[in-house]
C-alpha cells in the first residue's frame, strides 16, 4: 500500500509538470510540498537484525526476510558465520558494522550465539542509544547484564511439557541428543535435568547420548549423518517407542526424517515448530502463495505423517517461535526508534507486540527465575521466557 501511494504521488507530480510546464510560482511549490511529504512518510530509522544462515536455522534467516518484506525502508539484515564459534572475531566486527549507521536504533540478533555478550558491549561503548534484542541466547548467565532484552522459549517449562507429551504418546524411551558446548548453556543444562528427572517419575528411561558439534571438525553434514546412522541403532536397543530430542537446529530434519523412517516418535524440535524440520524432512514443497501459511503448512505435515503410519507419534508448537520472537522484536523495536517505549525494557509493551503478532494464539509470558548460591529465586527482569501448547500430528 505505502508504494502504490508513493507511485500515485509520483505519476501525478509528472503529471502536473507536464501539463503546466511553463508556468512557474504554484506549480514549483506544489512540487516541493509533495516532495516533503513524500520524505515525512519515509520512515527516517532502521532496524538491523542479525541472524544465522539457512543452514543453521532456516526459520531464524527467514524471519528476518519477512521482517523485510514487511518493513522494506526499515529492516536491514546480515548473516553470521556458519562456523561462529571458530570466528568470533567476524561475528563481533559484522554485529558492530551493522550499528554504524548512525540512522540504527535497534539491532535484534538470532540467535544470540556465544559472542553475542562481547559483541553487545563493544555496542554499548559505541552506540549507547541502540536498542539491543537477543534471541535464544547461548550466553544465559551474562546476556541480561549486556543486552536490554532477552527472548527466548522457555526451555526449563519445556522439560515437563515434553515428558507430559512424550507419557500421552505411550514412550517408553526418551533420547536426549546434546554435545558439551550446548551442555554448557545454563538453561539447556537444567533443562536435560529435568527431563532426567521427569523421565523417572513417568517411568520412562532416559537416554543421555552425546553427538557431534555441528561447529565442530565434521561439520553440520557430519553431525546430520551421525543422527541418521544412530537412531536406527536406538531403535532396535530400545524399540519404537522411543522419544528422541535433539539440541541443535541443524539436525532437526535428519531426526524427524529418520525416526518417522523408523517407526518412532518425535514431542518437539529445539525450537518448537511448524516449520522447524518437518516440512524439508517430509519432503513439503510449501507454493509461494502459501509462504507463511501455518494452517496449510500444519495439514501437510499431517497427511505426510500419515502416509508414513506415524499419526499421534509426532508433536510440535502450532506457532513458529523462532519467527514469533523475531517478529514481537521487531514491533517492539520499532516503538522504540519511535519513542513510544516507557525504556527499553518495557514489559507491558512487550507483551502487546506478542499478543500482536500471535494472531490469538495462546502464549505464556513470564520472566527467567534462577536459584542463587544462597537458594533465593532472582527474577530477571528483562529476560522473557515464553511458552505453547502442543499440536499433535
Amino acid at each position: 500500500m505505502f508504494r502504490k501511494i508513493i507511485a500515485l504521488l509520483l505519476i501525478a507530480v509528472t503529471c502536473l509538470g507536464l501539463v503546466a510546464c511553463g508556468s512557474t510560482g504554484n506549480q514549483s511549490s506544489s512540487n516541493t510540498n509533495n516532495q516533503q511529504q513524500q520524505q515525512q512518510q519515509k520512515p527516517s530509522y532502521k532496524i538491523a537484525m542479525y541472524t544465522n544462515t539457512v543452514s543453521q536455522n532456516e526459520e531464524e534467516f527467514r524471519s528476518a526476510e519477512q521482517a523485510q518484506k514487511k518493513y522494506p525502508d526499515i529492516i536491514v539484515t546480515q548473516t553470521m558465520p556458519d562456523n561462529f564459534m571458530k570466528e568470533q572475531e567476524t561475528l563481533i566486527a559484522n554485529a558492530v558494522a551493522l550499528v554504524s549507521d548512525p540512522n540504527v536504533k535497534a539491532l535484534i540478533m538470532n540467535q544470540a550465539v556465544p559472542g553475542a555478550a562481547a559483541a553487545f558491549e563493544k555496542i554499548k561503548q559505541q552506540r549507547p542509544d541502540v536498542l539491543l534484542i537477543a534471541i535464544t541466547p547461548a550466553e544465559q548467565d551474562i546476556i541480561g547484564t549486556k543486552a536490554d532484552v532477552v527472548i527466548q522459549a522457555d526451555e526449563l517449562a519445556m522439560g515437563y511439557k515434553m515428558v507430559e507429551q512424550a507419557k500421552k504418546f505411550g514412550a517408553k524411551v526418551f533420547v536426549h541428543y546434546s554435545f558439551p558446548r550446548h551442555m554448557s548453556y545454563p538453561l539447556l543444562a537444567r533443562r536435560r535435568d529435568i527431563l532426567k528427572e521427569e523421565c523417572a517419575k513417568a517411568g520412562i528411561k532416559f537416554v543421555d547420548a552425546t553427538a557431534p558439534d555441528p561447529t565442530g571438525d565434521a561439520g553440520l553434514p557430519g553431525a546430520q549423518q551421525f543422527i541418521i546412522e544412530d537412531i536406527p541403532r536406538k531403535v532396535k536397543e530400545y524399540g519404537k517407542d522411543t522419544v528422541f530430542f535433539s539440541t541443535n537446529c541443524g539436525m532437526q530434519e535428519p531426526l524427524i526424517k529418520t525416526a518417522l523412517e523408523q517407526g518412532a516418535m518425535v514431542v518437539q524440535q529445539c525450537c518448537p515448530s511448524p516449520f522447524h524440520g518437518y516440512p524439508t524432512a517430509l519432503g513439503i514443497n510449501i507454493p509461494p502463495d502459501k509462504a507463511g501459511d501455518v494452517d496449510y503448512v500444519i495439514q501437510q505435515i499431517k497427511a505426510k505423517i500419515a502416509e508414513k503410519g506415524g499419526t499421534g507419534r509426532f508433536s510440535t508448537w502450532p506457532i513458529p517461535a523462532g519467527m514469533l520472537m523475531a517478529a514481537a522484536a521487531v514491533e517492539y523495536a520499532k516503538l522504540y526508534a519511535e519513542g513510544k517505549l516507557k525504556d527499553k525494557n518495557d514489559p507491558e509493551a512487550l507483551k502487546k507486540c506478542f499478543e500482536e503478532v500471535s494472531k490469538g494464539a495462546k502464549i505464556d509470558i513470564g520472566n527467567y527465575v534462577e536459584k542463587g548460591a544462597d537458594g533465593k529465586e532472582i527474577k530477571h527482569e528483562n529476560f522473557y521466557m515464553i511458552l505453547s501448547d502442543y499440536i499433535t500430528f
